[in-house]
C-alpha cells in the first residue's frame, strides 16, 4: 500500500513536516517529538484499519500503541535524508504482523461451545459457592465411574488440564473427552443424589 505525503493533510502535517519533527526529536527537542507523535497517530490508525479491516477497535489501538512504542525504541535508526512515512509504515507493518500472530494464538486456545450442558437455569442445580460437597462421598463417586469418565474428571477437573493436554495424555480425541466428561458429570449428579 502506497502512502502519499498528502496522507497527513487532515492533521496539518505531512511527509516533510514529519521528517523535520523527527530530526528535531532526535536532537532532543521534546516538543517536536510530541507534535510528531500527535500528528502520525491518526495516520497509523487509518493505515492499520486499511490493512486489517476485520480487527476490532481495541486490537487496532493496541497495534497503534505498539507501533508508537517501537518508533520510540528505534527512533535513532531514522535517517533524515530518507522519507519518513515509508520508514514509519515499515514499523507499522511489523506490529500488524505481530498483532495478527497474537490474535491467531489467542484464537487457537479458545473453544467455541455450542451447548452449555453443565449450566442450568434452575437455582437448585446451581450451588452457592459456600456450599461444599462431602469430600469422601465425592471421592467414592468418582472412583465408581467407568475408567474413561474417571480419567476425564481427574485430568480436566482435578488436574485442570486443557482438553488438548488431556487428549495428549490419554490418547483420546477431544470429542471423546468432552463426551466422557459430560457423562461423568451426569453420573456424579446421580451418584451424589442430585439428579431430579
Amino acid at each position: 500500500m502506497a502512502f502519499r505525503s498528502g496522507d497527513g493533510a487532515a492533521t496539518g502535517t505531512g511527509e516533510d513536516e514529519w521528517a523535520r519533527l523527527m530530526a528535531a526529536a532526535q536532537g532532543g527537542d521534546g516538543a517536536s517529538y510530541v507534535r510528531l507523535l500527535t500528528g502520525i497517530t491518526p495516520l497509523l490508525r487509518r493505515a492499520a484499519w486499511r490493512r486489517w479491516p476485520s480487527a476490532g477497535a481495541d486490537v487496532i489501538e493496541d497495534v497503534v500503541q505498539d507501533t508508537l512504542l517501537s518508533l520510540h525504541a528505534v527512533r535513532h535508526t531514522y535517517s533524515p535524508s530518507r522519507p519518513f512515512t515509508p520508514w514509519l509504515m515499515g514499523i507499522l507493518k511489523h506490529r500488524l504482523a505481530d498483532g495478527v500472530r497474537k490474535q491467531a494464538r489467542r484464537g487457537a486456545h479458545e473453544v467455541t461451545v455450542a451447548n452449555f450442558e453443565e449450566t442450568f437455569g434452575d437455582r437448585v442445580a446451581n450451588k452457592d459457592e459456600d456450599e461444599h460437597y462431602d469430600r469422601e462421598a465425592l471421592q467414592r463417586a468418582i472412583a465408581a465411574l467407568p475408567d474413561g469418565q474417571r480419567r476425564a474428571v481427574e485430568l480436566l477437573k482435578m488436574k485442570e488440564l486443557s482438553l488438548k493436554e488431556a487428549a495428549a495424555e490419554t490418547g483420546m480425541s477431544i470429542a471423546a473427552l468432552k463426551v466422557a466428561m459430560h457423562r461423568a458429570l451426569k453420573s456424579l449428579r446421580r451418584l451424589l443424589g442430585e439428579d431430579e
